[in-house]
């Protein structure tokens, strides 16, 4: 998967609270009943992010809402309120999510499932105090770009102030190299040894002979 360095775009705002997974990634309903969105093309999955929101009864794009707005459009960073993406588990709130561009939530909490699986997509979710959301959501409503380096572990809005911010070490890997859990744990096997070699000869009681 592509990693995730650096990201420069516009912000939507959604800064109400408790937006569950049933708006954010709807089940996509067909002939043999409801099917799981996971299964469309990207650029369907694209499409159908917000689809409760993002369209009238009649099919037709919803002129008042944020995403069907220049330059929102393209955007790559979402504001929200408070507990984002809470409710179902499914995936396809994150990938419906990076289909559209957007690899970047900011909010005050998140959904703990929606959160890992930010991660598995190659996307940040970035949690910061309520008073700072908000200010960035009145910032973004110019639809200037921010940009976040995580390199350097930042967050710059329009204003040019940087936010810092931390991630463990572990997340921030998986983020720059792409890689999933897996892969990032064994480029550690080193460190796991010796851990495992120092463990045997401090407390061999613990380890079954090989």
């Amino acid at each position: 998967m592509r990693g995730l360095v650096t990201l420069t775009g516009p912000a939507a705002a959604l800064l109400q609270p408790d937006i569950n997974t049933d708006t954010i990634a709807p089940l996509v309903r067909g002939q043999a009943g409801p099917q799981p969105a996971g299964i469309r093309s990207e650029a369907e999955l694209a499409q159908r992010l917000f689809g409760p929101w993002r369209y009238l009864p009649t099919g037709q794009e919803n002129p008042d809402f944020v995403l069907n707005q220049p330059p929102f459009r393209r955007a790559t960073f979402l504001i929200a309120g408070p507990n984002f993406a809470c409710g179902s588990s499914r995936e396809t709130a994150a990938t419906m999510l990076n289909a559209f561009g957007i690899r970047c939530v900011i909010a005050p909490s998140f959904g703990l499932i929606f959160h890992d699986n930010c991660f598995r997509n190659q996307m940040l979710p970035l949690t910061l105090d309520w008073a700072t959301v908000q200010r960035l959501g009145a910032q973004a409503a110019s639809g200037e770009a921010f940009t976040l380096d995580l390199q350097a572990c930042t967050l710059t809005p329009p204003d040019g102030s940087p936010i810092a911010f931390t991630l463990p070490s572990f997340r921030r890997d998986m983020l720059l190299s792409g890689a999933d859990e897996v892969e990032v744990t064994w480029r550690r096997r080193g460190a796991i040894e010796a851990w495992q070699a120092n463990a045997r000869r401090e407390r061999p009681w613990e380890w079954l002979p090989r």
